[in-house]
């Protein structure tokens, strides 16, 4: 009879391997495995072998962030969803930037392509309740328009995770998330207003604005 497995020994690994990457330990089937009380065939059975771990780790990244985007409640206001959606991309970012890194390295499939996709889906529909609520003109392209948002946060909060911006260089984003959605044919106070409400999912209770 086959062995049931233990999906605490998967996530065991994972986070081992997440650590590893924090502290740039090279990550080879023993190091990965050592002081975890498991063997190295653990590795090949929950994840047929190294190439396995690493598809897991970038599916754990989007599986993170499709998470974070659960917490944030829709509202009667699109562009403030947008502009929350866009700043729990950054949260989920600083939380896990060890894993947010693996989650961009192609060099590896994704175990579940499609569940990826939904994170970006999650923006596009935003932006295309934004054009059906006439926040955005009639012309706007929705996945365009998630794309560049997605864009927008991925920039800022890649050069802060690498430290070669200050943390609070990611209170930018009001600025530009307001530039882009005004192009789009917002008007520039609603939507200022509306980018600066949802741009508060970036900042978890008890952290002050802008704090390094």
């Amino acid at each position: 009879m086959a062995r049931t497995k233990d999906p605490a020994v998967r996530t065991l690994l994972i986070e081992r391997a997440a650590r590893m990457l924090r502290t740039r330990e090279p990550i080879t089937l023993r190091s990965l495995v050592s002081g975890t009380g498991v063997s190295t065939m653990a590795v090949y059975t929950y994840f047929g072998g190294m190439d396995g771990v690493w598809k897991a780790l970038r599916q754990e990244g989007f599986t993170r962030l499709g998470a974070k985007y659960e917490t944030v409640a829709m509202s009667a206001d699109p562009v403030r969803d947008l502009a929350a959606l866009a700043a729990a991309y950054l949260r989920n970012a600083l939380d896990h930037p060890d894993l947010y890194r693996v989650m961009f390295d192609a060099d590896f499939d994704l175990e579940d392509a499609e569940a990826a996709d939904e994170t970006l889906e999650c923006l596009v529909r935003a932006a295309e309740r934004g054009r059906q609520t006439d926040r955005f003109r009639a012309d706007t392209d929705p996945r365009k328009l998630a794309t560049q948002s997605w864009v927008i946060g991925h920039g800022l909060v890649s050069l802060v995770t690498a430290g070669c911006l200050p943390r609070r260089a990611l209170d930018d984003g009001t600025l530009l998330l307001t530039a882009l959605f005004t192009s789009a044919g917002d008007r520039p106070d609603r939507c200022r207003t509306s980018v600066e409400q949802g741009w508060k999912e970036l900042i978890p209770a008890g952290e002050e604005p802008g704090a390094e």
